[in-house]
């Protein structure tokens, strides 16, 4: 049995006639860049995150980039984010202009450990930025509280959990503001490259919408210097005509989730959590083994496909290597990333393709 890591050709054929239907719209009205289709999902998403405003960016490293700059954050400030992310969440502290200051994350929930936040924080802290990664939620009060106590905004990485709940609360409406990524292979993905910014902040969400545009709010005046960096307006009919199915999908990733939790149960792998607090919605399955390596060439001989996110970690990586981190530094974070193993999922994987991911786990270990 062959079974890809990811399968995005299952799902756009399952809605290609509203996907049709949606992007002839757009090629026939000419509204190329935002227009119509982008405020309509703009209003939907907002709507969705229960948030007052949502912008349509480019992308989700610029959603957080703008989100910074609109907390006119910048040179000679700090961020505080955590160890184990994708680069994105770094290298957009980076673009803003600010240093990013990282701090290890949870061995559990592998999200910015709060205990860590106090010693890091400094006279130069602007903002901390936690990320829900791999779609569960970071540990959101404990986090709020010390940001409430050091007078810091918290700006969400919510890349990678679309539709995720904290205490009740969706993700991008608990901290002042938040980015999201709508890259083909995230929960809610386009076709092609787009993000979004949440916000309840009428100040922040204007400044975003300037900021998006070249800094402008009426064509050729320029009261800020922003970004080429709008929603193009055939991703805003895919992710509207999406977003309508965000709920069934991941309600889809929960059972395959479940899946591989049930089957995987005593083997020598570790699992992810399931915490009653916490609604995750399964970006990524990630599984942890010492002897990663050789498992991931064990499946792949037997037909499974799957990645490591993310192999190198950040404060290793050569692009960081001026902010003056080095092997140990982080060890929960080196650890991961020595470990780790993402496990195919996505809606359209049937039980029969987990139990078989599974067979061949535990024929590796037998």
């Amino acid at each position: 049995m062959e079974i890809p890591y990811l399968d995005l050709r299952a799902q756009n054929r399952s809605i290609k006639t509203e996907l049709d239907r949606a992007i002839a719209e757009v090629i026939a009205t000419n509204s190329f860049v935002l227009g119509p289709s982008v405020t309509r999902f703009e209003t939907a998403f907002a709507d969705f995150c229960q948030s007052r405003h949502c912008i349509g960016v480019n992308n989700g490293t610029n959603a957080l980039v703008l989100a910074l700059r609109a907390l006119e954050i910048g040179p000679g400030d700090e961020v505080i984010a955590p160890a184990h992310t994708f680069i994105a969440t770094i290298a957009a502290i980076r673009h803003a202009g600010a240093k990013p200051v990282l701090v290890d994350v949870d061995p559990v929930s592998r999200n910015l450990d709060p205990n860590q936040l106090d010693d890091a924080i400094t006279d130069a802290t602007r903002a901390i930025m936690p990320v829900h990664l791999y779609g569960r939620p970071a540990a959101m009060d404990d986090i709020l509280t010390i940001a409430d106590k050091h007078g810091l905004p918290v700006i969400e990485d919510a890349a990678q959990a679309h539709g995720a709940r904290y205490d009740g609360k969706r993700v991008g409406s608990i901290g002042r503001i938040a980015g999201f990524s709508f890259y083909p292979g995230k929960n809610l993905g386009a076709l092609g490259e787009a993000g979004a910014v949440t916000t309840d902040d009428d100040v922040l969400a204007e400044k975003v919408r300037m900021l998006r545009d070249h800094g402008s709010r009426e064509k050729y005046r320029h009261e800020l210097l922003g970004y080429n960096a709008r929603m193009e307006g055939i991703q805003g009919a895919v992710l509207d005509i999406k977003l309508k199915y965000i709920e069934q999908w991941n309600g889809a990733r929960l059972h395959v989730a479940e899946q591989y939790n049930e089957l995987l149960v005593d083997t020598p792998v570790t699992c992810p959590t399931f915490d009653n607090d916490l609604h995750q919605v399964f970006h990524l399955y990630v599984i942890e083994c010492d002897r990663r390596d050789a498992l991931q060439a064990h499946l792949k001989k037997n037909g499974v496909t799957t990645l490591i996110h993310y192999p190198i970690p950040n404060h290793l990586q050569p692009a960081f290597a001026d902010l003056g981190y080095g092997e140990g530094d982080f060890p929960v974070t080196e650890k991961l990333c020595r470990e780790i193993l993402s496990l195919p999922i996505y809606p359209e994987l049937s039980d029969e393709q987990v139990a078989y991911v599974c067979s061949q786990v535990r024929s590796f270990f037998d």
